[in-house]
């Protein structure tokens, strides 16, 4: 299927097309995927998949724990699921060969809040950018292998399309090595850098690409595209510490963290934020269903927070302006 957006005809896997969550299922030992440090090394497993008439069916895959952080302080790892594009054709997988799998991070009653504010992360991006990870929301069983035991957790999660899949849409591919941020295109840089702003993540580095993927399109444009958003002020996740780089006494503590850019510039991204308000707005809202009125109440007020700062002169050059990275 081809989406036109911004004038670009797009191509995005019948997975993403979809929001409604898809049902999966399977089976690891969560201890066996997290003590391997070894990247190419995957645990096969069957995916087990709900159809949309409602009917099962599986594939082969293989699971391989990702992230540092998580693999370390969290019960349930995020994954890389890898499978074959042949066993996915005709499947809801179809087109794709590598899936990043986001889990909770621990078991504990607010974990599907906390993933699915981090999820929210990614929607409340798009309405900004078209340089963007497309995500779909799974209901997970996933049965853990104990030894001879199998505990059953029932999770919410989601999964992000691969790196190569963006890069395929672009007709670009994905810069393997750093660059100085003063070279990445200067409004989209600005435009990922306000919405870091925006969600209060300071966990990102445009100087040694963590949690920062570059897009490469030709001739010579270089693109950020951001990901990974659970160390946010709005997840305010429990196990989330300000950085001590930033000031921040927490994470909900915004700091801008982009490098200085024209004033001109700056402000003509500000203005193309403001006028994308009520989307933001709706995308909460479309999502209200998850959360309670009072978590629902907290997101609409932080995010609020944000606007409030890009419509005041003082409270904008003072956030952004002033604060903004020297070269």
């Amino acid at each position: 299927m081809f989406l036109g957006i911004e004038g670009q005809a797009q191509t995005v896997p019948v997975l993403f097309q979809e929001s409604k969550p898809l049902p999966i299922e399977f089976a690891i030992s969560i201890r066996e995927v997290k003590k391997n440090l070894v990247d190419s090394v995957y645990f096969p497993a069957q995916l087990r998949y709900q159809t949309a008439e409602g009917r099962w069916d599986s594939l082969p895959v293989g699971v391989r724990a990702r992230g540092n952080f998580r693999r370390e302080n969290c019960y349930y790892p995020p994954l890389r699921v890898k499978m074959k594009k042949s066993d996915a054709a005709n499947t809801p997988f179809a087109g794709n060969k590598n899936l990043k799998l986001v889990l909770p991070c621990q078991t504990s009653k607010d974990a599907n809040y906390l993933i699915m504010k981090e999820y929210l992360g990614y929607k409340l991006y798009e309405p900004h950018t078209r340089y963007i990870f497309h995500t779909r929301l799974v209901n997970v069983t996933l049965r853990e292998r104990q030894g001879k035991q199998i505990k059953t957790h029932q999770l919410l999660g989601f999964l992000i399309e691969d790196d190569d899949l963006v890069a395929d849409r672009f007709d670009g591919k994905i810069r393997e090595t750093t660059l100085h941020p003063l070279q990445l295109e200067d409004t989209t840089a600005i435009t990922h850098d306000f919405f870091q702003y925006m969600i209060s993540n300071t966990d990102w580095s445009s100087v040694i690409s963590h949690n920062i993927k570059v897009l490469q399109i030709k001739p010579a444009r270089n693109i950020p595209l951001a990901y990974d958003f659970d160390m946010s002020g709005l997840v305010n996740a429990p196990y989330a510490n300000p950085s001590e780089l930033t000031g921040q006494n927490t994470v909900r503590d915004r700091v801008y963290r982009g490098f200085c850019r024209t004033e001109h510039l700056v402000n003509y991204v500000r203005q193309r934020y403001l006028e994308k308000e009520d989307e933001v707005k709706a995308v909460i809202n479309d999502h209200a269903s998850y959360f309670s009125e009072k978590q629902l109440a907290d997101i609409r007020s932080f995010v609020g927070e944000f606007f409030t700062t890009l419509k005041n002169d003082r409270l904008f050059k003072e956030a952004f302006i002033y604060r903004c990275r020297k070269n």
